[in-house]
């Protein structure tokens, strides 16, 4: 298994490095982080792809596309877009596009979907990573995200893929655990400012959808 340095404490590291081993990443590759956020996976693509691979790193904030720039060029040629994924528009094919905690925001998750679909290269992979937000427990209560417009959206991941003209090579669910001190613990203060103190906590599931292009 790959090993990907920074992502050592990120909560969903698991089912993201099975899911990059899943597709074979490797070295050389152009890789499309679509939401990149704070930059932590487009990082890790880049510990992979080297210098001789790209990074599209894109998000609709200028400031996050900074960042992303400045951590991930240690690693490979790093290319930062400040854009929506609706309007996603790359200059040339990409081997990988990844998507992660992105569709629950966006208004229409499937066109996002189309446009990352569009950007692959035949033969290229997708990886799709999104909650089922109410199925995470609390002390047994269920998670609550009013601010995500599609909170749920894990849930018919699979299909929206596939309905995106890509072929569904492999897809599961995984929640992270744990009680007390620890990442799990950390995650859920930062999400809601609550120390959960000892409660057992279940994550929401994470919905990983594996994808291919077809080659013609």
């Amino acid at each position: 298994m790959t090993t990907f340095t920074g992502l050592r404490d990120d909560v969903y590291r698991r089912p993201l490095v099975t899911a990059l081993d899943r597709i074979d990443l490797a070295e050389g590759w152009t890789c499309v982080d679509v939401g990149a956020g704070g930059g932590e996976v487009s990082v890790a693509l880049a510990e992979v792809v080297g210098a001789s691979g790209r990074i599209f790193s894109v998000d609709n904030d200028p400031l996050a596309r900074d960042e992303v720039a400045e951590r991930a060029a240690k690693f490979a040629q790093v290319f930062a877009i400040t854009q929506a994924g609706e309007e996603l528009s790359l200059p040339m094919p990409v081997d990988l596009a990844f998507c992660r905690f992105l569709l629950l925001h966006v208004i229409d998750p499937a066109r996002v979907l189309l446009k990352m679909a569009s950007a692959i290269r035949p033969g290229g992979s997708l990886v799709a990573q999104e909650p089922i937000t109410s199925a995470g427990r609390i002390d047994g209560s269920p998670f609550s995200y009013p601010e995500a417009r599609h909170p749920d959206i894990g849930a018919f991941l699979p299909a929206l893929v596939r309905s995106a003209g890509l072929e569904v090579i492999d897809a599961w669910a995984e929640a992270p655990a744990g009680a007390g001190p620890g990442l799990v613990a950390s995650y859920v203060a930062s999400l809601t400012g609550v120390d959960p103190g000892d409660d057992s906590i279940v994550l929401p599931p994470l919905v990983t959808v594996v994808a291919r292009k077809p080659a013609n």
